[in-house]
């Protein structure tokens, strides 16, 4: 054994525990898992009235957007979900769930206004959905049919949901 073989050892040794502990918090926040019961919660629109997600979650399908005005994956989806709700839109409620991190209801306004994303706006400032859908971060989306199910999931600027709406309506 040479003089250096316990420090290399020690050095190993530490950066496989930091990648334990940054491994840690990203498995437990892995989102709802498909095929699951969608958690029905209630949560504010920016006029701080209560909206209650049951008047859609199980009776039609449900596109639903968990996003902040500075997510840059989420201005890199725009598009897509702008799409989406052309051909869908008129099947599927499209909700935008702000996350509120860093967000004003007037800073969302602004942001309504210039960028018009296609779907209803709501404010979850107490983080009620945020933890019912187990959310891993902004940009995350999840589509739940008209029985109430999660039939898909997914995170990032570039998603790829056509084939789970097509099969949500019925295409």
């Amino acid at each position: 054994m040479t003089k250096h073989e316990p420090s290399i050892t020690i050095c190993v040794l530490a950066a496989a525990m930091t990648g334990l502990l940054w491994a840690a918090p990203a498995a437990a926040q892995t989102g709802v898992a498909v095929g699951d019961k969608a958690p029905v919660v209630t949560v504010h629109d920016l006029d701080g009235n209560a909206v209650d997600l049951g008047q859609w979650i199980g009776k039609k399908p449900v596109f639903l957007e968990f996003w902040a005005t500075w997510c840059t994956n989420c201005a890199e989806l725009l598009p897509s979900v702008k799409a989406a709700a052309m051909r869908y839109g008129a099947k599927v409620e499209f909700l935008g769930m702000n996350v509120t991190v860093n967000q004003t209801p007037a800073r969302v306004r602004r942001y309504l206004e210039t960028e018009k994303p296609p779907y209803r706006p709501l404010w979850d400032e107490g983080g009620t959905s945020r933890k019912a859908y187990k959310v891993p971060g902004t940009s995350y989306v999840v589509i739940i049919d008209a029985k109430g199910r999660v039939v898909y999931t997914g995170f990032g600027g570039k998603q790829d949901f056509e084939q789970a709406l097509k099969r949500t309506v019925g295409l």
